[in-house]
């Protein structure tokens, strides 16, 4: 991750695995339904709306990291970081701070494993009207509609995953120009 030496730490396992696909595994969706539970326990009086299941593996059919994405908006979700945070963190979700994740429409969470090397989950964590919203739930519907745009893009994260297996920035940011194709449409 970038800005680890400005920010004077070492990143934690989980925060620096590498890149690796695995072909669709549709208990995906039940163990999304699981970590929305947990969202819900952690964060339930600050949303608005559900936790909903978006990202690679919310596509069937689509080779994915094997990282649950959840997206959920809050009212205030300074304050729900801030009231959550430590339960959140108790309960394995670890909030990026803002300035590595340099996402400025959400606030982070990474649900990792037992041992903490693992992602398992992500929470991104909006306010209400954000754009990015629309976009990753149309990104999803439009994948699990077209078997070419899926076949396209499993074609491009494995070539990515390959050419960056060992930068997980550089790999999303190498997808973002087939995202915004896909989600202008």
């Amino acid at each position: 991750m970038e800005g680890a030496e400005e920010l004077g730490g070492s990143f934690p396992e989980w925060a620096v695995e590498p890149v690796r696909l695995v072909e669709h595994d549709p208990a995906w969706a039940r163990r999304a339904e699981g970590f929305a539970g947990e969202v819900r326990e952690l964060f339930g009086r600050y949303l608005i709306g559900d936790v909903v299941h978006v990202g690679s593996t919310a596509i069937p059919g689509l080779p994915a990291k094997p990282i649950i994405d959840l997206q959920s908006v809050a009212a205030d979700p300074v304050k729900a970081v801030t009231a959550a945070g430590v339960a959140a963190e108790a309960a394995s979700w670890m909030l990026v701070p803002r300035e590595l994740d340099q996402q400025p429409w959400r606030w982070l969470f990474v649900r990792v494993d037992s041992q903490g090397c693992s992602r398992l989950a992500h929470l991104h964590l909006m306010p209400p009207g954000q754009a990015r919203w629309d976009e990753q739930l149309h990104f999803r519907d439009q994948l699990r509609l077209s078997a070419e745009l899926r076949a396209e893009y499993a074609a491009l994260k494995q070539r990515l995953a390959v050419d960056h297996h060992d930068d997980r920035e550089a790999y999303t940011a190498a997808k973002s120009a087939f995202v915004r194709r896909v989600t202008a449409g």
